[in-house]
């Protein structure tokens, strides 16, 4: 995986996701941000059980037996709101979203703790999420997802480094799975992330360690015409966003869809017809 840090710039940071659909920045979110949303994620790991909250063989095997997941993290940690705002991420989603949407929502912000001994992740693209709008067009499907994986201590290939196909979102074939050998582990230091983009294949890697786990988090944003995986307005309450920022309200479902002037279309989650 190409790294970077922040000060290179934007367009250095699109020139390798085009190129690769995945780059690590490694100074994306400060260490004191990174410290606080660690501490209040540990200790609500600890009063989570391990493994996928469900009856699905197949949710049982792609969350993992021994990897701790959770969402409403802003409920833990102002922190939250800081990485949810920051800047770098935020260019990058609006710059590859914009041609299909010139507003995003929260897709997804979850804890993910991959424990010693957890087998590698199936190999995915998270675009797959809306497979009607993907599939017809694929190879010419726009962006409809962008993600990080933000490291909240230090990220190896031994804890479970996220593994990455470099070039898969440019693979002619949508079916192409592709296979661990042709994958690479994306190793983070605190605060840095492995930013990349909806199509390309990736997926966590193997803990082969006896007694540490790997301590990350992945968000996600997602075009304001489709459905995020995390329910946000249902996991906060207004009372919890009324003092956040206009943007911070957007993305969690308390503002209005709206694509003008950018783009014709009618406005999307109004109550009594009217925005929020």
């Amino acid at each position: 995986m190409q790294r970077v840090v922040v000060a290179d710039g934007l367009p250095r940071i699109l020139e390798i996701l085009e190129q690769d659909g995945g780059v690590i920045v490694e100074d994306l979110v400060d260490i004191q941000t990174i410290d606080e949303m660690r501490d209040a994620i540990i200790q609500k790991a600890e009063s989570v059980t391990p493994g996928a909250d469900s009856d699905s063989e197949i949710w049982k095997f792609f969350h993992g037996n021994n990897t701790v997941r959770f969402t409403q993290l802003g409920k833990l940690s102002a922190a939250f709101f800081d990485i949810l705002e920051n800047d770098t991420f935020h260019a990058v989603t609006e710059t590859l979203l914009n041609p299909v949407c010139p507003s995003y929502w929260l897709n997804t912000a979850q804890a993910m703790l991959i424990g010693p001994g957890e087998p590698a992740q199936l190999l995915h693209r998270d675009c797959s999420n809306w497979n009607y709008v993907v599939r017809p067009l694929w190879p010419n499907a726009p962006e409809v997802t962008v993600s990080i994986i933000l490291a909240l201590d230090e990220v190896t290939e031994a804890l479970g480094a996220t593994r990455v196909i470099p070039g898969s979102h440019t693979w002619a074939d949508y079916a192409r799975e592709g296979t661990p050998e042709e994958s690479v582990p994306a190793e983070l230091p605190p605060g840095g992330a492995l930013l990349y983009t909806g199509k390309v294949i990736h997926g966590g890697g193997k803990n082969t360690t006896n007694d540490q786990w790997r301590i990350a988090m992945h968000m996600s944003f997602t075009a304001g015409w489709l459905t995020p995986e995390e329910c946000s307005p249902l996991e906060y309450t207004w009372d919890d966003v009324r003092d956040r920022s206009p943007k911070t309200q957007r993305l969690l479902g308390f503002r209005s869809y709206d694509p003008m002037p950018t783009h014709p279309g009618g406005r999307l989650w109004l109550r009594d017809f009217e925005p929020l």
